[in-house]
C-alpha cells in the first residue's frame, strides 16, 4: 500500500486538505468526527485547522447548542454536533454507571441517588448552577463520602447524580465564559432532551456509531474501532455486519465503507505541501490511535529527549501538539504564552509555506486563545521543559 497515499486520504478524510472551508462548526464535526475534549484548546484546534473557524463562531455555536460537550464513547467527552447528540449520549451510556457502581461500594444506596438526581432537576429548572452553588442548595440532600470517597476519587455523591442525568440528557452543562478550553461548568436542565422520543437501541447505537467511525476514518480495523467505542468483541463484530464493510484495497488490513474503497482507489494525492498544526488529540491520530501510520519511516526512530521517553515511533499517542503535511507528522509544536509564539521543531525542509502555517496558527492561538493548554493539567510553567526541548530538536 502506498503510504503517502493513505495518510494523504486520511487528511481528505479529516477535512485537513482544505475542503472545509467556510464550513461551520457543526458540518466539520459531523463530517470528520466529535472533537476530544479535556480541559484544553483541542476542540478550537480542531476546527480551526479544518475550515478556518475562529473562537467567537465556535462559542457561538456552543451558545445555541449547536455543538455541545457530552459524555460518549468509552465514557469520554467530546465536542458533538446537535445531530449526533441521541448516538453519542446513547455511546456512553455503558459508562455513566461506574460512579454510582463506587458510591454503592461505599455504602451509598440507589434510593439515595435516585432522591438526589430529582433534587437537581428541580435546582436547576429555573437558572444554571455551578457546583457549588447546587451543594448550597441541595444541603443535606448531598452526602459527604470522606475519606473512603476521596481514596476512590468521589468525595460527595453530587458527582454521581450529576453524571447520571448528563447521560440521560436531562441536564446540560454550560461552559463558564463561554469557552471550551476551561474546566469549570453550571449546570441546567435540558428541555427538551435529545433522547426525548428519539432513543436509539444498544444495538442501532452501536451500528450507528461504527458507521460515523469509518466514515470520518476513512479505513480502520475493527480493533482500533474497539479502542474508539469500548465494545466488546461480539458487539463490534454485530455493529459492522450490517455496514458491508470492504478491505480499502486488496492487500489491506484496513475496512472501508464500500463508497469510500471506491473513492480511494480514484484519490490523487495532493502534489503540493498542505501545513496545517493541530493538537495532540486531533482525531487524525486518536480515532486510530496509530501514530507509526501517520510518520515517515526516517522519523520513527527520533529521539524526543525531553518531549517523550521514547523515539516517535513507539509511541501510540502525539507527546505534543503536531505539524502535518498532507496527512504526514512532520514536525512537532507547542506554544510560548511568555514570549507569544510557537516552539516549534520540523522534521523537513523549512520553506515559506510553512512558516506562514505556524504563523498563522501563532496569531490564532495569541489573539484568540491567548495560550494553547493541551489539556486543563497543563499549564505554562509545566510547559517550559518541553518548549526548550523542541527549540533544540529543531
Amino acid at each position: 500500500m502506498d503510504a503517502a497515499k493513505l495518510r494523504a486520504w486520511w487528511a481528505h478524510k479529516q477535512g485537513l486538505d482544505g475542503s472545509l472551508d467556510e464550513t461551520s462548526p457543526a458540518a466539520v464535526l459531523a463530517g470528520t468526527g466529535w472533537a476530544r475534549s479535556v480541559g484544553g484548546v483541542n476542540p478550537y484546534l480542531t476546527l480551526f485547522s479544518r475550515a478556518g473557524i475562529g473562537r467567537a463562531e465556535v462559542d457561538a455555536a456552543v451558545a445555541d447548542v449547536a455543538v455541545h460537550e457530552l459524555p460518549s464513547a468509552r465514557g469520554c467527552t467530546y465536542i458533538v454536533p446537535a445531530e449526533q447528540y441521541a448516538v453519542a449520549l446513547c455511546a456512553g451510556a455503558a459508562s455513566a454507571g461506574a460512579e454510582l457502581a463506587t458510591a454503592r461500594a461505599l455504602g451509598v444506596p440507589t434510593e439515595e441517588i435516585d432522591r438526589l438526581q430529582a433534587a437537581v432537576l428541580d435546582a436547576v429548572a429555573d437558572e444554571p448552577l455551578d457546583p457549588k452553588r447546587l451543594k448550597d442548595v441541595l444541603g443535606d440532600a448531598v452526602r459527604n463520602l470522606g475519606d473512603a470517597g476521596r481514596k476512590k476519587g468521589l468525595s460527595t455523591t453530587l458527582p454521581v447524580a450529576l453524571g447520571l442525568l448528563q447521560a440521560a440528557g436531562e441536564i446540560r452543562r454550560i461552559p463558564a465564559e463561554g469557552r471550551l478550553d476551561r474546566q469549570r461548568f453550571a449546570y441546567a436542565r435540558w428541555s427538551p432532551s435529545p433522547l426525548t422520543g428519539s432513543t436509539p437501541t444498544p444495538e442501532q447505537t452501536r451500528t450507528e456509531l461504527a458507521r460515523l467511525y469509518w466514515a470520518w476514518t476513512g479505513g480502520a480495523t475493527i480493533a482500533q474501532f474497539r479502542w474508539f467505542s469500548a465494545f466488546k468483541a461480539a458487539e463490534a463484530r454485530a455493529a459492522v455486519e450490517p455496514l458491508g464493510l470492504v478491505p480499502l484495497t486488496d492487500r489491506s488490513d484496513l475496512l472501508a465503507l464500500p463508497e469510500d474503497a471506491k473513492a480511494y482507489a480514484d484519490f490523487d494525492p495532493p502534489a503540493s505541501p498542505r501545513y496545517v498544526l493541530v493538537g495532540w488529540l486531533d482525531g487524525i491520530a486518536l480515532l486510530r490511535r496509530d501514530l507509526a501510520s501517520l510518520l515517515d519511516p526516517a522519523d520513527a526512530e527520533r529521539d524526543l529527549d525531553g518531549i517523550a521517553k521514547r523515539p516517535l515511533g513507539r509511541l501510540p499517542d502525539l507527546p505534543a501538539q503536531a505539524v502535518l503535511d498532507r496527512g504526514r507528522v512532520v514536525g512537532l509544536w507547542d506554544y510560548d504564552p511568555d514570549a507569544g509564539e510557537i516552539a516549534w521543531a520540523s522534521f523537513v525542509p523549512v520553506d515559506d509555506a510553512l512558516r506562514e502555517a505556524v504563523e498563522r496558527t501563532a496569531a490564532f492561538v495569541r489573539d484568540q486563545l491567548g495560550d494553547a493548554r493541551g489539556s486543563s493539567q497543563d499549564n505554562p510553567a509545566a510547559r517550559r521543559p518541553k518548549l526548550a526541548a523542541l527549540r533544540a530538536l529543531r
